[in-house]
């Protein structure tokens, strides 16, 4: 049966000094750059001092690679989203395409809007976004997802009640 750590190693710092290499190799070893490992190895440890409390471990290095596997796909979320990001952009003729600023701008609300729309059906995330990014009347939407009115009426509710109680 393993036993409880001592007290300096239940600390954050204590499992950064101990485990910060580890966890930095073992994300090198799935992304193939190191530069990118040590910036998610350290976002692994922000999260861990942004908790209230550090936890109890028996077991620091499975407990660090499920945080870590958590950043790693977020990570790899966001790079999806800016992925479709730029792929859309390149489709705006020159004139339209945003100033650096404005294209910083959207990208970090599109990521909020991916945070915030985390976890709901695919079909509500499509009908909330046909509804807000593309301004597309109810019956519209209800026609391009073959749903009934009052389902697009339901999905747009769900979607707005997620976003409302996130923030």
């Amino acid at each position: 049966m393993p036993t409880a750590l001592p007290i300096v190693s239940q600390t954050v710092e204590g499992l950064y000094l101990d485990h910060h290499n580890w966890l930095t190799g073992w994300l090198r070893r799935r992304l193939g750059c190191p530069d990118s490992a040590a910036d998610l190895a350290q976002d692994t440890f922000i999260r861990l001092l942004q908790a209230r409390e550090t936890p109890q471990l028996n077991e620091p290095r499975a407990f660090l690679t499920t945080l870590a596997k958590r950043v790693l796909f977020n990570h790899y979320r966001r790079q999806d989203v800016e992925r479709a990001y730029l792929e859309a952009l390149a489709q705006l003729p020159e004139a339209l395409q945003p100033s650096e600023e404005h294209r910083a701008i959207i990208f970090e609300t599109l990521l909020e809007l991916d945070r915030l729309l985390d976890g709901l059906a695919p079909q509500i995330k499509q009908a909330f976004l046909l509804a807000q990014v593309d301004g597309l009347p109810y019956g519209e939407i209800a026609s391009q997802l073959g749903i009934s009115l009052a389902t697009v009426k339901r999905h747009l509710n769900k979607a707005a009640m997620r976003c409302y109680f996130a923030l």
